[in-house]
């Protein structure tokens, strides 16, 4: 068997009947399997799956497992040369998958690779990859400057400039969202690190992966829809979990001087969009669309500056 592929499914029913139907629609030259591993939903996810797609193999968890921990379970259970982990809110287009296997073979040094993603309307969604956070990065995130100068490689470096996600490049992270991996370099990097529950995940493993000698390869020659955020309520609190994730992998792979630096750095990251956003809307007399997200973020800075617990 060429893939398994892994879907992390929580209260998406309709959008993970989709994503499956365009895996069978779009997959020709491909062997392939699904695992679906619901975590607990409670809008029939399960059920819907066992009715609907009887070949799909279906864990259903007791409990929420996280999207490390239901990776990891599915993964122990995969039988394909490569894994292929894909979110339940993505749509396969133009035989995506059957691409991606051929990059992936053309490029085998690689190790790890992804594919272009997309919005529902066609536009770029550009959560597909980028670079590893850095002390300058960061600083450039706290000064404004990512989001003045968005267009340069210079205060851009996490999201390559103006690249436009058009041409076969090797990257620092593939997202956990279309992520190819040969199952036995999987095997060798022991999954996913269950210290990360939600958010983190790839990054902590593409850094592994990295250290391992793996370069992450990125092609446009494989596109999928990805509507993002299908399970997230408010993006204050994905926000929360996305810094406290930063933070932990400052932790796990930065000297402690770095990482004193670094938490400083998210810090005032936090704080200046907060005040700006706030100036911008006081002044301009009209709302400012993302203040209330870096608002939830300062004031609960507490709840990420140190991490995740062990």
């Amino acid at each position: 068997m060429d893939v398994s592929i892994i879907i992390v499914s929580y209260n998406t029913r309709e959008l993970l009947a989709d994503c499956l139907r365009s895996i069978h629609a779009q997959t020709l030259d491909t062997s392939f399997e699904i695992l679906v591993v619901d975590n607990n939903s409670t809008d029939g996810s399960a059920d819907y799956v066992r009715e609907h797609f009887p070949r799909v193999v279906l864990i259903a968890s007791a409990e929420n497992l996280g999207f490390a921990g239901a990776n990891n379970l599915a993964a122990a259970r995969a039988q394909g040369e490569y894994l292929f982990l894909l979110n339940p809110d993505t749509v396969i287009l133009d035989r995506a998958i059957d691409r991606l296997i051929a990059f992936a073979r053309g490029r085998p040094q690689a190790r790890i690779w992804g594919a272009r993603t997309v919005f529902a309307d066609g536009s770029l969604n550009p959560t597909c990859c980028y670079n590893q956070t850095t002390l300058w990065s960061l600083f450039c995130r706290a000064l404004g400057l990512t989001v003045l100068f968005r267009s340069t490689d210079l205060f851009n470096p996490e999201g390559f400039g103006n690249w436009r996600y058009d041409s076969p490049r090797q990257v620092d992270i593939i997202t956990g969202c279309c992520l190819l991996i040969p199952r036995a370099f999987w095997e060798e990097l022991r999954g996913f690190d269950l210290h990360f529950h939600m958010y983190g995940e790839e990054v902590d493993l593409c850094t592994r992966a990295r250290s391992l000698g793996a370069r992450p390869w990125f092609t446009p020659e494989a596109t999928i829809v990805h509507y993002g955020g299908a399970s997230e309520a408010s993006k204050g609190i994905r926000m929360v979990k996305v810094f406290k994730a930063k933070v932990a992998l400052m932790k796990k792979h930065w000297p402690r001087w770095k990482r004193w630096v670094g938490v400083r750095l998210l810090m005032a990251w936090s704080l200046s969009r907060f005040l700006c956003g706030y100036v911008c809307q006081r002044l301009g007399g009209k709302p400012v669309r993302s203040l209330d997200m870096w608002i939830h973020v300062w004031r609960n800075r507490r709840l990420w500056v140190h991490g995740y617990d062990p």
